[in-house]
């Protein structure tokens, strides 16, 4: 399984990015996904997550009504929106499978300033 995620970058607080992640080695329409995210320092932590089909969503109380996760099931591909963002938003995100995480991709830095 590849996990590969993009999009991140430096941002301004109260800014926006949108972080995709191009998933390939697994029947992708089948599995549930998620975002995860790890702060300097701090341990891996569930941001938000995705039914197969689409219809289900759940997310992070400290990120919830800022962040949506999004999934294309014909792109093979898992979204994550995110405005309003916050210095401590900051940390490496990485998307995975939701019940059954598969060994971890590189991930992609989100930086936001004050």
């Amino acid at each position: 399984v590849q996990l590969q995620a993009s999009g991140g970058g430096l941002v301004q607080a109260g800014g926006s990015l949108r972080l995709s992640c191009a998933v390939s080695g697994m029947i992708f329409k089948v599995n549930s996904m998620a975002w995860y995210r790890q702060a300097p320092g701090k341990q891996r932590e569930l941001v938000a997550s995705i039914s197969s089909g689409g219809t289900t969503t759940s997310y992070a109380e400290s990120v919830k009504d800022r962040f949506t996760i999004s999934r294309d099931n014909a792109k093979n591909v898992v979204y994550l929106q995110m405005n309003s963002l916050k210095p401590e938003d900051t940390a490496v995100y990485y998307c995975n499978q939701y019940y059954s995480p598969q060994p971890w991709g590189q991930g992609t830095q989100v930086t936001v300033s004050s």
